[in-house]
Order: structure tokens, then sequence, then C-alpha cells
């Protein structure tokens, strides 16, 4: 059994990339470069990502989640929560006009 959640939410989810830049950079010591060579990808794609101009990708996650010592899920799961609340605002109109399928 589960308990439907009726609530929006008001404010958008943390970004990954928010996430790296406010915590596991500084936590860790590390720059944009840093990081790069860390997770063996170039500065550029660590640097769209930090400024909320990429998305976490599944073999980002991996590459993350083995460098931070947690999940390629944890990683996932934030980009996940992003993507729904904006593909929400972005498609609530059309999406509203869909009628849902009763069981017969």
């Amino acid at each position: 059994m589960s308990i439907e959640n009726t609530r929006e939410r008001k404010i958008r989810p943390t970004h990954p990339g928010e996430m790296l830049r406010e915590d596991f950079l500084p936590d860790y010591g590390l720059t944009a470069s840093k990081l790069a060579k860390a997770l063996g990808v170039s500065r550029q794609t660590v640097n769209e990502l930090v400024r909320e101009r990429r998305a976490v990708t599944p073999e980002m996650a991996l590459r993350l989640a083995r460098l931070f010592g947690n999940t390629p899920e944890f990683w996932l799961n934030a980009q996940r929560a992003v993507d729904l609340w904006d593909a929400e605002r972005d498609l609530k109109k059309s999406v509203r006009q869909i009628k849902p399928l009763t069981a017969a």
C-alpha cells in the first residue's frame, strides 16, 4: 500500500551540479580541473555539470560514485528529481488534458 503525494513541490530539487559545487568540491578540496582529472573526463564536461548546464548520465554517475564512495543511484536519483520537476512545468497543460483510464 502506498500513500499518494498530492502536494506540489514549490521549489526545484537540487541539481547534482550544485551538490558538487557547493558540497563535494569544497569538502574534498577539489577544483573543477582536479575533479575532471580524477574522473577521467574533460574539464569542460565538469564545468558544464557544476554550472548545471549538463545532466548526470549513468556513466558520470558511476564515475562520481566510485570517486566519492556513494552509489550511482544517489547521483541518478538527484538528476531524475530535477528532470521530472522541469518536465512537469514544461508539459503541465498538455499532461492535464490526458484523461486517465480505468480498468474494465
